[in-house]
């Protein structure tokens, strides 16, 4: 039922406050004003009978006076096939040029998908970077954050996981974009031929603040539907900390009593209820949510990147433009790591990391003046090739080449009994002249 009221109480930022009865939480809302425009917005709280309605275009031109419409569902999408090659704003508006999508249309912001029907992940999300198939290896329903500083290429990083995957469907969710940033990834998807299968939601940084809340349900309501046929679904968000920003943003203009660095206590459970998003499901697609979040000054104890690790399920690290081998982690590698790759995966990848640990260790000796031993010299020659061929972004390799690869630069570097790898192993892999 729509119910009509003709005054605004007050407004605050980009919340309005109204005098209404009988409406739900997450209600769209239509706002007529006086010079016959109209907007939309939705309801995000309540005080009594004092009703708090977050503008989606923010508050500019909005008056007191003008008519507010109830219209008794929630926000909706329209999807469809279409989509895919399609770019829109955070309010779902098309920004390509492109003709009004005008297909069936679905909830966003639902709850996260029937338990009944998940199954445990045991499917590989090839990217065909080194440091991720190899080293920590991506499992389809997986959720996962890249934590990064400004300035590191992020962006380029899932530009290149865009462009390099199997996935059958990316969404590209952009939370605060610089201009250049949305410009990069739409040449890059172009020239890659992944624009074909992909859409993009964008919220830019001059955009209102309101849309970046709404980007990451937008692209996920998308992403649900595409799983539901079939497909497997890489959802890319990008920066979740803008997107934990304009949470904030919100929550003061809506004077919440503030929690921790004056993010809304809520945090955890706005970021949960987005990352539970991800899901392989019983008889058809799956949803693997990859999310940058960036690290204000590296302060890995900030709220944002702090809750994120409690919900997520491993995470990479990406420092000095390469993924750290060290301090970046998928909890479900073991799931897929000598089960659906090469037996050998896993010894093999937990064998390189190591040395590479020993040359790490033999650098800093030899940057504090020791004198180095035969061994030593031969870590920090292993070291130089690891970066160059298995840590640099721009390497791609199926997984299988990569695994050979390995091997190779072992083979290069040192002796076969060297690498305490086991003889079967060697003998089966190994690519010393004697096997």
């Amino acid at each position: 039922m729509i119910k009509s009221y003709n005054r605004i109480e007050r407004i605050k930022g980009s919340i309005a406050e109204v005098k209404a009865e009988g409406v739900g939480l997450g209600e769209l809302a239509e706002i007529r004003m006086i010079d016959g425009r109209f907007t939309l917005a939705e309801v995000i709280g309540f005080d009594r009978d004092r009703v708090n309605i977050q503008v989606y275009t923010g508050t500019q031109g909005v008056s007191t006076g003008d008519q507010i419409r109830f219209l008794g569902r929630p926000m909706k999408i329209p999807f469809g096939d279409s989509l895919l090659g399609r770019r829109f704003s955070g309010s779902g508006t098309a920004i390509d040029g492109g003709p009004e999508v005008m297909e069936d249309q679905v909830d966003i912001a639902g709850p996260s998908f029937n338990p009944s029907r998940r199954i445990i992940p045991r499917r590989l999300v090839k990217t065909n970077i080194p440091m991720i198939d190899m080293f920590n290896t991506l499992v389809r329903s997986q959720k996962i954050p890249i934590f990064s500083i400004p300035g590191e290429p992020y962006n380029e990083l899932l530009a290149r996981i865009a462009g390099q995957t199997d996935a059958d469907a990316i969404i590209l969710g952009g939370c605060g974009l610089k201009f250049d940033d949305y410009e990069f990834f739409r040449q890059y998807f172009e020239k890659s031929g992944a624009i074909e299968k992909t859409t993009m939601f964008i919220h830019l940084a001059s955009d209102p603040v309101v849309e970046c809340v709404l980007v990451p349900d937008l692209a996920l309501a998308v992403a649900e539907q595409f799983a539901l046929q079939d497909k497997n679904v890489l959802v890319l968000l990008t920066d979740m900390t803008a997107f934990a920003d304009a949470l904030k943003e919100i929550a003061i203009s809506m004077e919440i009593v503030p929690s921790n660095r004056a993010y809304p206590g809520s945090l955890y459970s706005d970021l949960a209820a987005r990352y539970e998003k991800a899901v392989d499901i019983e008889g058809s697609g799956s949803i693997t949510v990859i999310a940058v979040t960036t690290m204000p000054g590296n302060d890995v104890t900030h709220p944002v990147p702090d809750n994120t690790g409690y919900i997520t399920e491993g995470q990479f690290y990406l420092n000095n433009g390469v993924i750290d081998p060290f301090g970046s982690l998928s909890r479900l590698k073991q799931l897929v790591m000598g089960k659906v790759t090469r037996e050998e995966h896993s010894d093999l990848a937990n064998a390189m990391i190591r040395l590479y640990a020993d040359a790490k260790k033999a650098r800093d000796r030899e940057s504090m003046g020791f004198r180095l031993g035969s061994w030593d010299e031969k870590l920090l020659n292993y070291a130089g090739i690891f970066e160059n061929r298995m840590m640099d972004l721009e390497v791609n390799l199926d997984i299988t080449e990569q695994l050979d690869l390995g091997w190779e630069i072992l083979a290069e570097c040192f002796e076969s009994q060297e690498t305490g790898l086991k003889e079967d192993w060697i003998e089966k892999y190994g690519k010393w002249d004697n096997n």
